[in-house]
């Protein structure tokens, strides 16, 4: 396999109990030209991050002292990092789990090699926007593209890379319809195009995350039941 483009010194956490599973994934990573560290449990991998800062971590949903999702919500208590859950469960239900703990993708076992580095690639992308881009504002809300900074009426708001990206073309797109395929291939790439369920739990996250609290009137992401979404300001 070719190392992929930008990929030299970034790290990447792979965490699977499955020791099968994770040379594969330390052997596909490299291949790609990653720096890999492993981890085969929950702590294993917390202590992993704390002490080798990585700019993004494949973790699996079941682990001997825990799970993805649990693994999830611990590290967004203090970091941004992009996470890709990996797991043989395919249950929209556990993709939705996992998503609203914080992951930014889901993989569902059997992987293909190539299909990884590229979700990893898009992960990555989204974690780092293009710093010539503009700050992007309405109705209270500011996106500071080059700064990857949200604001609600002056408060900053902490999103993931991906609930960013996907804030980002809402705004871009303000009172345009933007059915799930064009959000999808917008932000995850033409191949994920169908993922319905992985977009359904990242606007979740980002409804709770930048809508105002309940009782007030504004509200910025309007559903259009079985086909997409917009940003409208009301």
């Amino acid at each position: 396999m070719m190392a992929a483009a930008g990929a030299s010194g970034r790290r990447i956490l792979a965490c699977d109990d499955e020791l099968q599973i994770l040379r594969a994934l330390k052997l596909v990573l490299r291949s790609a030209g990653y720096e890999v560290r492993t981890a085969a449990t929950m702590e294993e991998a917390l202590d992993a991050l704390a002490l080798w800062p990585v700019d993004a971590a494949i973790v699996d949903l079941l682990l001997p002292d825990g799970n993805g999702v649990e693994l999830c919500r611990r590290v967004r208590e203090w970091s941004a990092m992009p996470i890709i859950v990996l797991s043989a469960i395919g249950e929209e239900e556990q993709k939705v789990r996992a998503l609203q703990a914080g992951a930014d993708d889901y993989i569902t076992k059997p992987f293909g090699p190539q299909e990884l580095v590229a979700r990893l690639e898009a992960v990555l992308r989204r974690a780092s926007p293009d710093p010539g881009e503009s700050v992007l504002r309405a109705a209270g809300l500011e996106v500071d593209l080059a700064a990857h900074a949200v604001r609600r009426d002056g408060e900053e708001l902490h999103l993931t890379p991906t609930e960013f990206e996907l804030l980002s073309v809402l705004v871009r797109n303000r009172g345009r319809l933007m059915t799930h395929r064009a959000l999808l291939s917008e932000v995850w790439g033409h191949e994920y195009a169908d993922e319905v369920t992985v977009l359904r739990g990242q606007i979740a996250n980002l409804r709770r995350k930048i809508e105002p609290p309940k009782g007030s009137r504004k509200h910025y992401i309007r559903t259009e039941p079985g086909i997409g979404y917009r940003f409208d300001p009301k």
